[in-house]
């Protein structure tokens, strides 16, 4: 074990289907890149009775919606979970409504002004990765900062510069 956590539960490699997803502009892939960086950095995963990790995870799109296909170390399918961004909807609205907000309060608000703004954006930001435990619970084991990050991550297939 590593700083508490088994090293074969984790992600090692995090990329993007191009076909699905699409290139997007500097600022997006510049945002999406940082979100997987951060995502391999530190997180805890594992399909639920699944013991052969480190794992790599390969994200793409499939009529709309989110599939993450999660495989072994030596390229083995394990498991692909089709994830439905429906009930992200509202909340990746919300955050990018507030994030907008934030950045516009930087430049001209106070600074409890701006502390208010960025606690809500944090709400949403953990309310979102609550859905997510939520939405893999007997499917991917994940813990709650894997969560926002992968939340992080699916924000940055939605930015728009």
């Amino acid at each position: 074990m590593t700083g508490g956590r088994d090293p074969n539960k984790k992600l090692v490699g995090v990329t993007l289907d191009e076909a699905s997803i699409g290139r997007g502009g500097p600022e997006q892939e510049h945002e999406r890149a940082i979100a997987i960086y951060d995502l391999i950095e530190s997180n805890s995963f594992a399909p639920v009775g699944h013991d052969g990790g480190p794992y790599s995870l390969h994200v793409s799109l499939v009529s709309n919606k989110l599939s993450l296909d999660v495989r072994d170390g030596g390229g083995v399918q394990v498991i692909t979970h089709i994830l439905s961004l429906t009930p992200l909807r509202r909340v990746v609205k919300d955050y990018f409504m507030v994030c907008e907000s934030y950045y516009a309060a930087i430049r001209t608000s106070s600074p409890s002004q701006i502390e208010a703004i960025d606690m809500g954006r944090r709400g949403l930001h953990d309310e979102a990765a609550h859905l997510l435990l939520e939405r893999f619970e007997g499917k991917i084991a994940v813990d709650f900062d894997t969560a926002r990050r992968l939340f992080t991550l699916i924000t940055a297939l939605h930015f728009k510069a």
